[in-house]
């Protein structure tokens, strides 16, 4: 059963750059743009490297890998290489919190 899950008080995240956080078994690349929060997973779904440390252009973040781009809103690549989405995450502010909607990690 999905639950949500704190992922660090919405001060601690600064518009347009990614931050890498890991929450219950899940890597994650949240990004702040302006008052909304994008979660995707980490890892590039062509080359795993991490979409965190990638530059946010628009809604789009570059994998430093390879510069495939993907939409941090749904996780849908834009560019090749890479062709398959990576997983996107539902996420809310609550109370000054970024709480993300996590399900259970496969084999757990």
């Amino acid at each position: 059963m999905a639950e949500w899950v704190k992922a660090g008080r919405t001060g601690d995240f600064v518009s347009s750059i990614g931050r890498r956080v890991e929450l219950g078994g899940h890597r994650l690349a949240i990004f702040r743009i302006e008052d909304d929060f994008y979660v995707i997973a980490d890892r590039c779904s062509h080359a795993e490297a991490s979409l965190a440390e990638g530059e946010l252009f628009d809604f789009d973040v570059e994998c430093p890998r390879h510069g495939s781009e993907f939409d941090v809103r749904t996780g849908v690549p834009g560019s090749l290489p890479a062709t398959r989405p990576v997983h996107s995450y539902e996420a809310s502010v609550v109370d000054g919190e970024l709480m993300v909607l996590l399900e259970p990690e496969a084999g757990a």
